[in-house]
């Protein structure tokens, strides 16, 4: 009996320890993954462009402004050519004030590129807050693509495309639309694509060659224990929740972003952003 006491005092130890660490370990702190692409299509003048990659903010559940200063600081360091963010900049439960809404715009608007930053609309995005988004990717200069592109331009009229989804989860994203561009127009190397759920990928493929495509929402897994991580998959990711895939042609990166949805636990999967820097494989 001494023994099954003790047995069931050292199970409530390490669950209790467990949950205290998902809880407070494992939701702080920040690490960089870094990635390197290899691409025969991209244009010389791209070869080695420096791409940063955040995803799933969910901005006032845990992540306040003083973490956001960390975040920006370390894109920073990397002194990126691009910037890219996939959705979910506030949590669905919480409604931003005033104040909120100018620490957003203070600290995303420091995040310092050579071409340009981009976003795009998450789930969480269409709920309540939606109104006031505009107003903040306006102000902290960045794109918000919703089923629509932009082109960057760089030496001798080279191109490089990003397109960007709306959300797949309440049946916005158009991919036909943001390919539009390419009815009228030739053809451009090398295609990014951008798309909260990441289960959207094939139906973009099915359709359209693209090189690369960025994605968040799984978090891949707040819970990073196999067969447990599978019930914290939210719905569009959970065909492809993982870091990396290759499809075909296509590479696939899904971030595990920086916030937490439904709930406020981490384990084994600390919050990150993606580094890639993307060279040119010479033709053999």
């Amino acid at each position: 009996m001494k023994k099954f006491i003790r047995f069931i005092l050292i199970l409530l130890l390490i669950i209790s320890t467990t949950i205290i660490y998902a809880r407070y370990g494992g939701t702080n702190g920040l690490i960089t993954k870094e990635y390197k692409i290899e691409t025969k299509n991209i244009d010389n003048s791209f070869d080695g462009i420096k791409v940063i990659h955040f995803s799933d903010l969910h901005y006032l559940r845990i992540i306040n402004k003083e973490r956001l200063e960390q975040i920006v600081e370390e894109i920073n360091l990397i002194n990126p050519d691009i910037v890219i963010f996939t959705g979910d900049l506030i949590d669905k439960d919480y409604t931003a004030s005033e104040k909120d809404k100018e620490d957003l715009i203070e600290e995303l608007s420091s995040i310092k590129t050579k071409y340009g930053k981009y976003s795009i609309i998450g789930n969480h995005d269409h709920i309540n807050n939606s109104d006031i988004l505009n107003e903040i990717y306006t102000n902290s200069n960045f794109i918000l693509l919703q089923n629509s592109y932009d082109i960057i331009y760089g030496k001798d009229n080279d191109k490089l495309f990003i397109g960007g989804l709306d959300t797949y989860s309440y049946n916005k994203a158009d991919i036909d639309k943001v390919m539009n561009y390419f009815n009228d127009n030739e053809n451009i190397n090398y295609k990014i694509i951008l798309v909260h759920e990441p289960d959207y990928t094939d139906i973009i493929l099915n359709k359209y060659n693209v090189d690369l495509i960025l994605s968040g929402h799984s978090h891949n897994g707040q819970v990073n224990i196999p067969y447990i991580k599978n019930l914290f998959l939210p719905y569009g990711s959970r065909e492809y929740y993982n870091n990396y895939y290759k499809i075909n042609n296509t590479d696939l990166y899904v971030s595990s972003g920086i916030g937490e949805s439904r709930l406020n636990f981490r384990l084994f999967n600390k919050p990150s952003i993606n580094f890639y820097r993307i060279n040119k494989l010479e033709a053999k």
